[in-house]
């Protein structure tokens, strides 16, 4: 029996890498980078699938391809590319600002058109879109990302409304995902100042990391999960 293929977007490192080892065996992975040279791992069977999400022509070339060579079984898409440029906004380059909203907002949004799609012939599919605690916290010098990441909460709750409008057999589920303070690449810089204070806040006094949120998407994957839907999962260690 052919294993259902599922989509990571951004899955070159960190949480991507995370997540792709963690559904390896059980699914077939298409893995996402911006270029495949960014890969220092890949699981044995996978489907590379390389685009620039900040460029628009290489989006939708991305969302072609995967809709062409599998559109057939696929069952999910994790959304999990991000960018951000952390500083004030009055100090924040245009170009800053549109990489920043087309690579967490537009192209999680076009992707979530294309699995829509395809979810609709097959009558079944998840999606999972990463957002971030910042997107209801907010955080001083991320605005717009903050903004692209609140943007997928909305779009995953209304979708998730769509897709039961749409397909009578309700077995397509739409949410997303909000990591607290994970210890990845993007925050391995921060300083310990601000380190210290995120720690002071969370009661599981300790920061998160990438195999916390793995263990979350491997689980809302799965059949136990399939009356969570259309809603917005902290995994934040309690972060106040």
């Amino acid at each position: 029996m052919e294993k259902k293929k599922v989509l990571i977007t951004g899955a070159s490192k960190g949480l991507g890498l995370a997540i792709s080892k963690k559904l390896s065996g059980e699914y077939t992975l298409i893995l996402h980078a911006s270029k495949k040279e960014s890969f220092t791992h890949i699981e044995p069977g996978s489907h590379i699938l390389c685009a620039d999400f900040s460029d628009n022509e290489q989006l939708s070339d991305f969302c072609k391809q995967l809709k062409k060579e599998h559109g057939d079984t696929l069952y999910a898409v994790i959304n999990n590319a991000g960018l951000t440029y952390d500083k004030p906004l009055n100090f924040q380059p245009e170009r800053e600002i549109d990489a920043m909203l087309n690579v967490n907002l537009r192209a999680p949004i076009m992707i979530c058109k294309t699995a829509m799609k395809i979810f609709g012939l097959s009558k079944s599919g998840v999606i999972i879109n990463i957002s971030s605690v910042v997107a209801e916290r907010g955080n001083a010098f991320q605005s717009v990302y903050a903004a692209a990441k609140a943007g997928l909460i909305a779009l995953s709750k209304s979708l998730a409304q769509e897709a039961a409008a749409l397909n009578d057999t309700h077995n397509i589920r739409v949410l997303s995902v909000a990591p607290g303070y994970i210890e990845t690449d993007m925050t391995a810089g921060l300083p310990d100042a601000v380190k210290e204070k995120y720690l002071n806040l969370i009661p599981a006094k300790r920061f998160g990391n990438v195999e916390d949120i793995a263990d979350t998407i491997a689980f809302l994957l799965s059949d136990k999960a399939s009356y969570i839907n259309g809603t917005n999962i902290h995994i934040d260690g309690g972060l106040t």
